[in-house]
C-alpha cells in the first residue's frame, strides 16, 4: 500500500506525524519492508530520520549529496532530465539510504529516499516538461509517472510491503507526481478555518469537486488521470492534530472542528468513491498536543515508544518526560497506525 501525507496547508504537523507514524508502524510490523520517500523540499522528515537536531541530522542529510552521487529524490529527478519521456533503467539503490546506519533509533526495516531542497529549484523545469507539446506523447503522464517509475524500480530491488510519501503543502508538480503514485491520502488538519479550506481544496484539486468554473476541468489533475484510465488516490484518514492547544469549555474552535466534520460528511455522502471509509468515525483520528514529549522526541529523532521517560538534557536545559503524557503520545500514534 502506498500512503501520502498531504494537506494543502502548512503548519499542521504533517512531517512530525509522518515520522512518528512510519516509525511506530515499522516497529509494530517488524517483518515488513518499508520505503519512505520525502518529496518535500524542506526535507524535515529526512532530517528526523537521519538523526534530528541532536543527532547531526542536517549533516547526515547533507552527506547524501556529493559531487559524484546525489542519493536523494532531487538526485533522481536530476537524472531524469536528460531523457524525461522514456523510462530508463533505474538503479534505485543509487537513491535509497537506510537511516538506521546513522540513527540507531530508526527501525532497520525502513529505507529512505531523502528529500532535497533542489526539488523546489527543479519544479519549474519539471512543470515545463509536463506541458511540452510532442506529437503522440502525453508529456504530462510521462512526467507524472516519475515517482511511479522509481517505486517500481525500488520494488524490483527490495519488494517493499508499504510505501510512505511526505509532501509539500502546495499542489506543485512534484506534489502531483507524489499523488499520482499514491493509493491513500492521510490529511492532517488543525482546528482552524484555514485547515477547513485546505481540506476543501483537496476535494477540488484531486477530485475536481466544487470548482469555481468548468474551465478548470480541462487542465485538472483528476481529468488528466481519469482520462488515461488511472485511479485517483482515496482519502484514508483525516487527522485532527494538536487539539489540546485549542480546546476549552467554551472554545470557538470546537465549532470549526464540527464544520470540518460536516463538510467531510457531505462529500462522503455525495462522492463515497473518493474515500476508503463509509463513516467519518472510521476515517478521523483525534490527536492531542504532544507537548514536552514531542519536543524531546523530535529533538532526539526518536519514536515515542523508544523514548526514555524521565530527565532529558536539551541544550543545557533539563526537561522531564512524565509518564501520562508519554503514554498519551504512544496511544495517539497507535490510533493512526491501527487504521493503516
Amino acid at each position: 500500500m502506498k500512503y501520502t501525507f498531504w494537506n494543502n496547508k502548512g503548519g499542521t504537523g504533517k512531517s512530525s506525524l509522518a515520522f512518528q507514524t512510519i516509525t511506530e508502524y515499522a516497529i509494530k510490523y517488524s517483518e515488513k519492508k518499508i520505503l519512505t520517500i520525502d518529496l518535500c523540499p524542506q526535507a524535515n522528515l529526512s532530517e528526523l530520520f537521519m538523526g534530528g537536531l541532536l543527532g547531526n541530522g542536517s549533516t547526515n542529510l547533507n552527506n547524501l549529496t556529493q559531487p559524484t552521487s546525489v542519493r536523494t529524490i532531487g538526485g533522481y529527478f536530476q537524472d531524469r532530465f536528460s531523457n524525461p519521456y522514456n523510462t530508463p533503467t533505474i538503479d534505485a539503490s543509487s537513491y535509497i539510504s537506510n537511516p538506521n546506519a546513522v540513527n540507531s533509533k530508526i527501525p532497520v526495516n525502513i529505507d529512505l529516499i531523502a528529500g532535497d531542497r533542489i526539488v523546489e529549484l527543479q519544479s519549474n523545469s519539471i512543470s515545463a516538461l509536463s506541458i511540452t507539446q510532442i506529437p503522440g506523447i502525453d508529456t504530462y503522464l510521462k512526467i507524472i509517472d516519475w515517482v511511479n517509475d522509481l517505486v517500481n524500480a525500488s520494488n524490483q530491488l527490495n519488494s517493499y510491503d508499504d510505501i510512505f510519501i511526505d509532501t509539500n503543502p502546495s499542489f506543485a508538480i512534484y506534489t502531483q507526481i507524489a499523488l499520482a503514485a499514491t493509493d491513500r491520502i492521510i490529511a492532517p488538519v488543525m482546528a482552524d478555518d484555514s485547515s477547513r479550506r485546505a481540506l476543501t481544496n483537496i476535494y477540488s484539486l484531486v477530485y475536481g469537486l466544487n470548482l469555481p468554473s468548468a474551465i478548470y476541468n480541462q487542465y485538472a489533475f483528476h481529468t488528466k488521470l481519469t482520462t488515461a484510465g488511472r485511479q485517483l488516490p482515496k482519502i484514508h484518514l483525516v487527522i485532527k492534530n494538536r487539539l489540546t492547544q485549542y480546546m476549552g469549555p467554551a472554545s470557538a474552535y470546537a465549532s470549526v472542528l464540527t464544520s470540518i466534520d460536516d463538510d467531510l460528511n457531505a462529500v462522503l455522502a455525495s462522492h463515497p468513491q473518493h474515500f476508503t471509509f463509509n463513516n467519518i468515525s472510521d476515517g478521523v483520528v483525534d490527536i492531542r498536543d504532544f507537548q514536552t514529549t514531542g519536543v524531546v522526541a523530535f529533538a532526539e529523532a526518536t519514536p515515542f515508544s523508544m523514548l526514555a521517560k524521565g530527565n532529558h538534557h536539551l541544550f543545557g536545559n533539563k526537561t522531564k518526560i512524565q509518564d501520562p503524557n508519554w503514554q498519551n503520545c504512544i496511544d495517539a500514534i497507535s490510533r493512526i497506525v491501527n487504521k493503516l
